[in-house]
């Protein structure tokens, strides 16, 4: 309903020798400290409050408690099939993210006299999801089936044809580079592009 004033974003790498029986294992006492050595690349993680307003300053359909559960089935309940929660994209403006909730955290700040919520502020966070199937593909880089050519149809932007080749937005830039496209926002309709191996 209400864009979010700023969002956080999380960055992290793990290295072979960062806890403390890694570094102790094996040195013999008084050694200096070893090099850390790279390990794996941590999934990303973002973090944003969101306002619920339910006063009628910012027009809705639903009250605050119907909006709350709506979100809740979204990103926390168990999808039945799957057995876990789903997948989901968040997009705003050039920002494309696809991960798993991993907090949800709700504060009730107003109410009606009858103790109905009128305005909530929501505190979330998600963990970067990637399939197995990209996940696979990213190791096989020399693949020459991650190489397609793609002619850009009416509606069609960057991030979402990315999405379809790669099962993740987030490469759109990437794309834009190896095309020479200056401004990824401005597609035309006919305009045949490169998607390269993951790298």
């Amino acid at each position: 309903m209400l864009n979010p004033s700023g969002y956080k974003l999380d960055y992290g790498i793990s290295y072979d020798g960062n806890g403390a029986h890694d570094k102790a294992k094996g040195r013999p006492m008084g050694s200096s400290a070893a090099q850390p050595k790279y390990k794996a690349t941590e999934p990303q993680n973002v973090n944003f409050d969101i306002v619920i307003d339910g006063t009628g300053v910012v027009p809705a359909n639903d009250d605050v408690s119907t909006q709350i559960t709506a979100l809740k089935k979204l990103v926390f309940d168990f999808v039945g099939n799957e057995h876990e929660p789903n997948v989901v994209q968040l997009v705003w403006g050039d920002f494309s993210f696809i991960g798993r909730l991993t907090k949800m955290s709700v504060q009730y700040t107003l109410f009606k006299p009858t103790g109905d919520p009128l305005r909530a502020k929501v505190n979330i966070a998600f963990i970067s999801y990637t399939s197995p199937s990209e996940a696979a593909a990213t190791t096989k880089t020399s693949s020459p089936d991650l190489t397609h050519l793609v002619e850009v149809k009416d509606g069609d932007s960057l991030p979402l044809l990315c999405f379809r080749i790669y099962k993740n937005s987030a490469y759109y830039l990437e794309v834009a580079k190896a095309n020479g496209i200056t401004n990824f926002r401005d597609l035309k309709p006919g305009t045949r592009l490169n998607f390269p191996p993951l790298r």
